[in-house]
């Protein structure tokens, strides 16, 4: 069926038919949601809906259920066809949810994720004799691509696949030759089949038109052959002229360069080095599988630069080399960064490598109790920090490491054979009389995965002096980011720590870096423009008209949904109002409601919970924005800026359990909170909270929810 085909009503396409099947399903304890809009984009969503829809239509509390959110929608494309698996999320029983959804509609199957995964359905695809699809089968070609693509053993160092069968190889060289060959794809058969994944076009044109190979599709093919060392020089050739062509001036702009890259490595291709270099950190894994003094001297550039991906590379390449013994070749390369001086991070991914290497020389015994064994990789980190082997900035990296974990050992050392548990408390002991001292003046990470500083902010609740200082120095540092910027400033702004000092460190900054665009949709803090205009308004700062003055232009267009929760700052009547008109509009809301809340205790003088809680049921205020809110602002100096309640967060989880207890507030208020706070994973699934908790408290929090149980939750 042809992407372009007309359909009456949809029902010849694929989404059609799957939400034909879908009307068909529900039963006796068991219910789907309607296919979602976009108002239901995460699994969270899909939760919030289920228990609307129970209440709306009286099913029982406890029924089971399946719903498909709007991300697993883009399993198909803007003509309904199928074009990966659509992942089916679930709640309640997984075996009553197995059982309602079947094998799945005529045509398709369903492949159960387990009670801790997702259901995935998929079409059912013909194969010959040998196990392959048809080349113009786009779904048999996906699905063999993925089998393939998928390890049978993955390790730090490598990564393992099953050796492919001569009628396998045979066919990925075929279907790799043929596209090597063809003009480049204009999104139809093989091409579309393997996903291309071409990059932004260049001016003139799509990346992958006019003649020559289909390179972004080719790049799906070229994968599984030389996970498998199996591309021909003669096609790496191919691949890399094409690459070049195509991507010329921008090699890394290329999804498809890893097999390639490998490949010329592998073959002493004359032009691998010229390739990796112009590529730079990204073919750092590259390099590291093929350890020469070419490539130790090219990791040692990025790495001292601070990228996290060359450090580990440069340290494995080292210890291959120069120095096997793992602690010897760690504090040999921390020397080096600390005299450059690298960024502190490169520390922290120098600790990384040594971690993975020690634990690949210390493999456990295979009749050990694996539970126990969990806990040797964070009791390795936790010695590290007394360790004389390594110098301070390895064992300040370490102490940092352990920082969220020491409880987990101190609980499961017990569990230890012999003499170690005894040894493990004797750890635990001497880390926490250092750990103060290592830990002093330090902080994370900056420049990581934003993910990872959501997952500590419960750390900055409270600001101690120290803290305070290492986040000025931070805004003060030019090689902190917008990131690190924003992170750091809207910890001093709600703790009431931010003065005058620290917009003076920034104004040199702001009309070149602080006003890019910065998404904050995911994060506890603002884009740090905001939170810059809003700190100069409340000091009364002569930058502040320059900075309104701007936020008042048209353009950039990114600026103008976050524009009014710069109305915090200074805050009076008018922009209590013009704020208000916007929220009342149903105005998409990112932080608006929030801004009003806060903005109004401020001008009222009271608590924002209170603020928070006179909106309940009121009109023009939507319910899942009210609610995440009211508990986001539970501690006004530290409001929880996430687009909505979290619920693998500590900081969330402690809200909601505060405002679900506070006895200033209505019933409906608190049962906001308990809602909240049941629906959290520390409840429903603790393996994912990050930290990762401890048993015990993972047993207090459910008695705390058991307690409570005769009470009625929101929703």
């Amino acid at each position: 069926m042809g992407t372009g085909d007309s359909r009456a009503a949809g029902q010849r396409s694929d989404l059609g038919r799957i939400k034909t099947w879908w009307r068909t399903l529900g039963g006796d304890r068991f219910a789907v949601l309607p296919p979602p809009t976009r108002s239901r984009y995460t699994q969270s969503d899909g939760h919030e809906d289920a228990a609307e829809m129970f209440a709306v239509r009286g099913i029982a509390a406890g029924t089971s259920f399946a719903y498909w959110h709007w991300q697993s929608q883009d399993a198909f494309d803007h003509s309904g066809d199928l074009t990966g698996e659509l992942y089916l999320h679930w709640g309640g029983d997984h075996a009553t949810v197995a059982a309602g959804l079947g094998a799945g509609p005529d045509g398709y199957r369903i492949v159960d994720g387990g009670p801790q995964g997702a259901f995935r359905l998929d079409k059912v695809t013909a194969v010959d004799a040998d196990g392959l699809p048809a080349p113009e089968d786009t779904a048999g070609v996906r699905q063999l691509l993925a089998r393939l693509d998928e390890p049978r053993r993955r390790t730090a160092r490598e990564t393992e696949y099953e050796p492919l069968t001569p009628a396998e190889e045979r066919w990925l060289h075929d279907r790799l030759g043929d596209l090597l060959d063809r003009e480049r794809a204009t999104g139809t058969g093989a091409g579309a089949a393997a996903g291309t994944d071409g990059p932004a076009a260049p001016t003139g044109g799509p990346a992958d038109s006019g003649p020559g190979p289909d390179l972004p599709a080719a790049a799906r093919f070229a994968a599984p052959l030389e996970h498998r060392q199996a591309l021909t020089p003669d096609e790496t050739a191919r691949l890399l002229s094409a690459w070049r062509e195509t991507y010329a001036g921008r090699l890394a702009d290329w999804r498809g360069r890893r097999p390639v890259l490998n490949a010329l490595l592998r073959q002493e291709h004359p032009d691998a080095w010229e390739v990796a270099a112009e590529l730079g950190p990204q073919a750092s894994y590259a390099l590291t599988a093929h350890p020469s003094p070419r490539s130790l001297e090219l990791l040692r550039a990025w790495a001292l630069a601070g990228n996290g991906s060359a450090v580990r590379g440069w340290f494995r390449t080292h210890r291959a080399l120069r120095e096997p013994d793992p602690f010897r070749a760690a504090r040999t390369l921390s020397d080096e960064l600390a005299a450059h001086p690298a960024p502190e991070a490169a520390q922290t991914a120098l600790l990384d490598a040594l971690r993975t290497a020690d634990a690949e020389e210390r493999p456990a015994p295979a009749d050990r109790d694996t539970a126990a064994d969990t806990v040797l990789p964070l009791l390795a980190t936790l010695r590290y920090t007394t360790d004389d082997r390594l110098p301070r900035p390895l064992r300040v990296a370490a102490a940092q490491a352990a920082r969220d974990t020491v409880s987990r050992v101190r609980e499961t050392a017990g569990r230890l054979p012999g003499g170690e548990a005894a040894d493990a408390l004797a750890a635990v002991d001497r880390y926490e009389a250092v750990r103060d001292d290592l830990l002093a003046g330090t902080g994370p990470d900056l420049t990581g995965y934003e993910g990872h500083l959501g997952d500590l902010y419960h750390h900055y609740r409270t600001l101690s002096p120290a803290d305070v200082t290492w986040l000025r120095d931070r805004l003060a540092d030019p090689s902190t980011g917008v990131q690190g910027i924003a992170f750091c400033l809207e910890l001093l702004y709600a703790h009431g720590e931010a003065t005058g000092d620290d917009v003076e460190a920034l104004l040199p900054r702001w009309k070149k870096e602080l006003t890019k665009q910065y998404r904050t949709t995911y994060t506890e803090w603002r884009h740090p423009l905001v939170t810059l205009t809003c700190l100069a308004l409340d000091l009364g700062h002569p930058a502040a008209a320059d900075l309104l003055a701007w936020w008042a232009k048209p353009k950039p267009l990114w600026k103008n949904p976050v524009r009014l929760l710069t109305c915090l700052g200074a805050p009076d009547e008018a922009k209590a109002a013009e704020l208000w008109e916007f929220i009342a509009s149903g105005e998409h809301d990112t932080g608006h409601l929030m801004t009003w809340v806060l903005l109004r205790a401020r001008l009222d003088s009271t608590h924002p919970l209170h603020v928070a809680e006179r909106l309940i049921g009121a009109p023009g205020v939507r319910d899942y924005v009210l609610h995440r809110v009211l508990i986001g602002v539970a501690d006004p100096a530290q409001p929880l800026w996430h687009y909505a309640i979290d619920p693998r967060s500590h900081s969330w989880w402690r809200r909601a359990r505060e405002v679900a207890d506070d006895p200033r507030l209505s019933d409906a208020a608190r049962a906001i909170g308990l809602k909240a706070a049941r629906d959290h994973c520390v409840l429903r699934h603790p393996d994912q909270v990050r930290p990762a908790l401890t048993e015990g408290e993972v047993a207090e929090a459910r008695a705390w929810a058991e307690a409570r149980a005769h009470r009625t939750a929101a929703g």
